[in-house]
């Protein structure tokens, strides 16, 4: 009876531990997925074909390919938008492009100078936002390109800081050719060619009016052609002095409210962006934080500093990829020397795909490689919107593992809302899912059974992936017209745009099966696809619910929007000085303001 005795109690014993250590577990489980760090690193214009985890074989990416060995790798992975504004819009709120304003009806799809009116709206609600609200450090560094300036040069309407963002250090606009001495015009070529034809219509009406007034067939009132002249050559200083200092005007940069250096020096830029961010988390290694590390690689102009000039294969996009990879692995590193790995969930990614147009006046190739997907940034292709979608967090994400279902960058709202135990907006609809139990295998497909392309406002594709089906659906109603018309992309307009005679339209509308047909080669038909009716009618029932839950909300990206107002122009010496500073090796920025 004894022996019974002690080997019961034994029993409970181990039964009393077991419970003991499960319960234990379990509370370091619940801790690991609560409130962890989040590190957000964007690419601009990456191919997906551009990393050694994606399949490239000759450039060397082996930090981000880290990433991948260490983590999740999604195969499917959707940008909201092929350009760099509303695919951030859709990034940082959860939400279609559409829903915020942030999505063009004219052919100007992005910002293009910093003193434009039109930003991410101030209603909208950014993932920074919610994360702060939790006690989140946050941090933005690097390219914004969401607006910056409503009403006056300094009410920072669109700026990070007004959208949740502790801290701000980088590019209120974009990278542009124009920014760099030496690498052309992109914007110049495009604006002469819709001047061309206006500055000929005007010059050969005023001939023509001083010929009818000087032969006396028509009497012109003096005053009224005084007055249409000076119209005119006011016009034309205006727009000469804006192109003549373009790149001091809108390539500079920030930190928070201040201008640190402007025009922007490309001299160990990278190098910069990356100390910033190291020094970020640094600061916060006993709070949680957040890091959006935006860079500005590889968006032409391109650029790489002396350790990587001229080390890739691929010339200086090669440089710079291999440079951005650095970048990441530094910031790895710093989070391996204060034991964060286990805290910290890290995702990159790119805005959209590669430009395939991109190459130099040498004619060197400047813009990536998407793999085996047709087409490149600013088309609806699978090369213009699948991107890299990488996941690491030791300890609850499975390392390794890959996922071939539809995602959107969109998903990494709704994922880290919860994961900071933030609650997402009711009073909105919030398009991203929760990626965390697809990343954990707790679900093996994807909440995602339609996604809905847009090519600017304009409904370009939608995909569907039914719950029953292997296959991945993709319709088109209309497509680019490429230049010419058997390449890979729009070269004579260096993108491709959503409307009139840049489109071909399609009724009915093109069909693929992407799960056969990932490189969007053969569309099929009745013929071919017995379902094919079936298909089209399934998914045009999607889009009629999509659009009912529209409404309609100011648009950012008008042209009045658009357009350069001298007023919002943030300068930090004066315009008549050029608006020349440079802060960044030494002193106290001054405040901006405007000259």
């Amino acid at each position: 009876i004894f022996h019974q005795f002690l080997h019961t109690r034994k029993k409970m014993g181990l039964l009393l531990l077991l419970i003991i250590c499960q319960c234990a577990i379990y509370s370091i489980k619940t801790h690991s997925v609560s409130k962890p760090n989040i590190i957000l690193l964007m690419a601009d214009d990456l191919g997906i074909g551009d990393l050694g985890c994606y399949g490239n074989k000759t450039l060397r990416t082996p930090n981000i390919d880290r990433l991948a060995k260490e983590g999740v790798t999604l195969i499917q992975h959707i940008a909201a938008a092929p350009l760099c504004t509303p695919s951030r819009a859709a990034f940082l709120t959860g939400r279609y492009p559409i829903r915020s304003g942030m999505a063009a009806f004219s052919r100007v799809g992005v910002f293009l100078f910093s003193a434009s009116s039109g930003g991410l709206p101030s209603e909208e609600i950014t993932f920074s936002k919610l994360l702060k609200q939790k006690g989140y450090a946050t941090a933005l560094i690097g390219k914004w390109h969401l607006g910056m300036n409503c009403e006056s040069s300094n009410d920072f309407c669109h700026h990070p800081r007004s959208h949740g963002f502790d801290y701000f250090y980088g590019l209120p606009v974009t990278n542009f050719r124009d920014c760099k001495p030496g690498q052309g015009s992109v914007f110049l070529k495009g604006v002469q060619k819709d001047l061309v034809i206006p500055v000929q219509i005007i010059g050969i009406t005023l001939v023509s009016l001083a010929v009818v007034q000087y032969m006396g067939l028509l009497k012109v009132p003096f005053q009224a052609l005084g007055y249409f002249l000076l119209i005119i050559t006011i016009s034309l200083v205006v727009v000469t002095f804006f192109f003549y200092h373009f790149r001091q005007l809108n390539c500079f940069l920030m930190r928070d409210h201040q201008i640190i250096q402007q025009p922007l020096s490309y001299e160990n830029l990278t190098q910069r962006l990356t100390k910033e961010a190291m020094k970020f988390i640094e600061r916060n290694t006993d709070t949680p934080f957040l890091l959006f590390l935006s860079y500005i690689h590889v968006h032409t102009a391109l650029y790489a500093s002396e350790n990587f000039k001229g080390k890739s294969k691929h010339g200086l996009y090669g440089d710079a990829v291999e440079e951005m990879d650095w970048s990441v692995g530094q910031v790895l590193d710093v989070l391996e020397k204060h034991n964060l790995n286990d805290k910290t969930l890290v995702y990159f990614t790119s805005d959209q795909g590669a430009h395939v147009e991109e190459i130099s006046s040498a004619g060197e190739v400047h813009g990536g490689y998407n793999g085996i997907y047709k087409g490149g940034k600013s088309t609806n292709w699978e090369g213009g919107i699948r991107v890299p979608g990488l996941l690491r967090w030791p300890g609850v994400v499975q390392p390794g593992a890959y996922i071939d279902e539809p995602t959107s960058n969109m998903d990494i709202f709704p994922t880290i809302v919860k994961l900071a135990d933030a609650q997402l907006p009711s009073d909105r609809i919030i398009d991203g899912h929760d990626l965390l139990p697809l990343l954990q295998g707790e679900v093996t497909q994807s909440k995602h059974e339609f996604l809905f392309h847009y090519c600017n406002a304009y409904l370009n594709a939608v995909r569907w992936h039914p719950g029953n089906s292997e296959s991945v659906w993709k319709v088109f109603f209309f497509t680019p017209n490429f230049s010419l018309e058997d390449s890979n992309g729009c070269y004579d307009s260096h993108v491709c745009f959503c409307h009139g005679g840049f489109i071909t339209r399609h009724d009915p509308p093109l069909l693929f099966d992407l799960s056969r047909d990932p490189e969007e080669k053969v569309p099929l038909t009745p013929e071919t696809e017995s379902r094919f009716y079936e298909i089209i009618r399934v998914i045009q029932q999607a889009v009629d619910n999509h659009t009912r839950s529209l409404h309609a909300v100011p648009n950012q990206l008008s042209w009045n929007n658009l357009l350069w107002k001298p007023w919002l122009q943030l300068c930090c010496s004066s315009l008549f000085q050029s608006c020349y500073c440079d802060y960044e090796s030494g002193g106290s920025p001054l405040q901006v303001h405007l000259g």
